[in-house]
């Protein structure tokens, strides 16, 4: 497999009051097209942090950041909102649907940023909707479906405009344990089975183990059995 996502000694740094706060420093990773990696470390590890570079949400310091042989630290933010808007689905622990829509009317919120007609919208939120086995509830609300078909709405609204690259930030934090072993399977077809490069954050050893691969943050860095990474962290 080739390396769908190349990182570079990236650094993200920010002011808060008079400290220098640094997340992440001289990180350097690659990420093969297709793998389901999940990332593991403490709170301030710089796990979340390196979720939103990856998204494109926010932009490092300094470092290079390949996603697909573009380096997204050098677009300007029109262009990386266009960019985010086609190529990546981002999957949050709370869901984040609105109340008042259905299922499919929350999966289609994304394709409304893109030029698609009512009918090519329609034909791909329908194959979203059959792809995280929910077209019986398209219909639904939130407030209709247990904590694992929200989930799953918000999976198929993170897949609908076909993105190449998933970020999940504790997609199963709220969730029972079958509900959550649902969605990992899930995550795992969408990587095995149709593609997806999909990076995890979880603190649940059980989801990591889901994985193809397990990286552990802290303080900023990778860490192996508890040293600093000092090699690029490889397949």
């Amino acid at each position: 497999m080739s390396s769908f996502i190349q990182i570079r000694n990236l650094t993200k740094s920010y002011r808060k009051g008079p400290n220098l706060i640094t997340p992440l420093k001289d990180l350097t990773l690659d990420v093969p097209r297709g793998e389901f990696l999940a990332l593991m470390g403490p709170s301030g590890s710089g796990k979340t942090t390196l979720l939103n570079l990856l998204a494109g949400i926010d932009s490092p310091t300094q470092g290079e950041l390949l996603i697909d042989g573009r380096d997204v630290a050098r677009l300007s933010r029109s262009a990386l909102t266009k960019w985010r808007s086609r190529h990546v689905g981002y999957i949050f622990q709370l869901y984040h649907l609105v109340p008042i829509l259905s299922a499919w009317e929350n999966v289609e919120l994304p394709l409304l940023l893109l030029p698609l007609s009512r009918a090519e919208r329609g034909a791909r939120i329908d194959a979203a909707l059959e792809l995280v086995g929910l077209s019986d509830r398209s219909r639904h609300r939130p407030t209709e479906l247990s904590g694992g078909q929200e989930q799953r709405v918000a999976i198929a609204r993170a897949i609908v405009h076909d993105p190449e690259l998933l970020v999940a930030d504790e997609p199963t934090g709220d969730l029972d344990s079958e509900s959550a072993a649902s969605v990992l399977t899930l995550l795992g077809s969408l990587a095995r089975d149709h593609g997806k490069t999909i990076v995890m954050v979880t603190h649940d050893p059980r989801a990591a183990s889901a994985a193809d691969r397990t990286l552990h943050l802290e303080k900023g860095q990778l860490i192996e059995s508890g040293k600093l990474e000092t090699a690029t962290a490889g397949p």
